[in-house]
């Protein structure tokens, strides 16, 4: 296991863990975990792969307090700067929730980067009043941090998520600064795409797990399954069977595994990348 630093393109210190040899993967979490929530699933990856963990802007190590820095670009960006430190010339993109957004956000805006997509719970595409609903739930929530704390803010809402979603949130408010939460929920105020119809532009093979909430909804997943040239459904709910990241690991490996078997979707191999100290290293 390797850990990596390097610089956005705004300047701000970035951090990922590395795990695994093979076919490049970056591995993204939820909006409010941090990289460790991916852990147990890239430990079952990393026979065949190189997983990426980065710690997103505003999460885990990746601090960023400028709310002014948190759009879907941005975040976009500094997908693209990762692998641009790594040396790679495209890798296949997976995340969870928030993760997911910036996994679809790039394969849009960087198809040569992008081998394939794996997509575990997409987030909602709102109309214009579900759009205003969604800024005003996250204005609430990070007034609730910036009063009381992070764990103050997730309370009053971690009963609508699977409880799968609050164990890794819970996990990760130790280690998160609560300034940097407070502008990560900024995001709301950007849009990440207007319609499902926006999808039809991403051509890479995706694989969609559906989400079982109403952020996540399932219904949303099946449509945009049908939208995505190359997207399939799998047939694994993001559902309150699943109560830890070794639930969540455990339900969606197979599946993330026989989908990366095509040899379409191979990707740099990690010998293409130069370890943390070497002429490719931190900086």
């Amino acid at each position: 296991m390797a850990e990596i630093s390097y610089r956005a393109a705004d300047d701000c210190a970035l951090h990922a863990t590395v795990i695994g040899e093979g076919q490049a993967l970056v591995l993204m979490h939820a909006g409010g975990p941090d990289h460790k929530s991916m852990l147990p699933l890239a430990e079952r990856l990393a026979d065949r792969c190189m997983v990426i963990l980065p710690d997103l802007r505003g999460y885990g190590r990746s601090v960023c307090r400028d709310p002014a820095c948190y759009t879907w670009a941005q975040y976009t960006e500094d997908v693209i700067g990762l692998l641009d430190h790594m040396g790679l010339l495209n890798a296949v993109l997976a995340g969870a929730g928030l993760g997911s957004t910036i996994t679809l956000r790039t394969a849009a805006e960087y198809p040569s980067r992008v081998g394939a997509a794996v997509l575990i719970g997409v987030e909602d595409i709102e109309d214009d009043d579900a759009k205003d609903a969604e800024i005003r739930f996250l204005d609430a929530f990070a007034a609730r941090v910036a009063a009381d704390g992070i764990e103050a803010g997730w309370e009053p809402i971690l009963a609508e998520f699977p409880p799968v979603v609050g164990a890794m949130v819970r996990d990760a408010i130790p280690r998160s600064d609560p300034a940097s939460i407070v502008a990560a929920a900024a995001i709301g105020h950007d849009r990440s795409f207007r319609s499902v119809g926006e999808l039809a532009r991403i051509i890479v093979p995706t694989l969609i797990f559906p989400g079982s909430d109403a952020r996540h909804p399932t219904a949303l997943a099946e449509e945009a399954a049908g939208t995505l040239p190359n997207g399939q459904l799998a047939m694994v709910p993001i559902g309150d069977d699943l109560q830890t990241a070794e639930d969540l690991a455990r339900a969606v490996a197979p599946a993330i595994r026989e989908f990366l078997r095509s040899p379409v979707r191979a990707s740099v191999r990690s010998s293409d990348w130069s370890s943390p100290g070497s002429a490719r290293g931190d900086h």
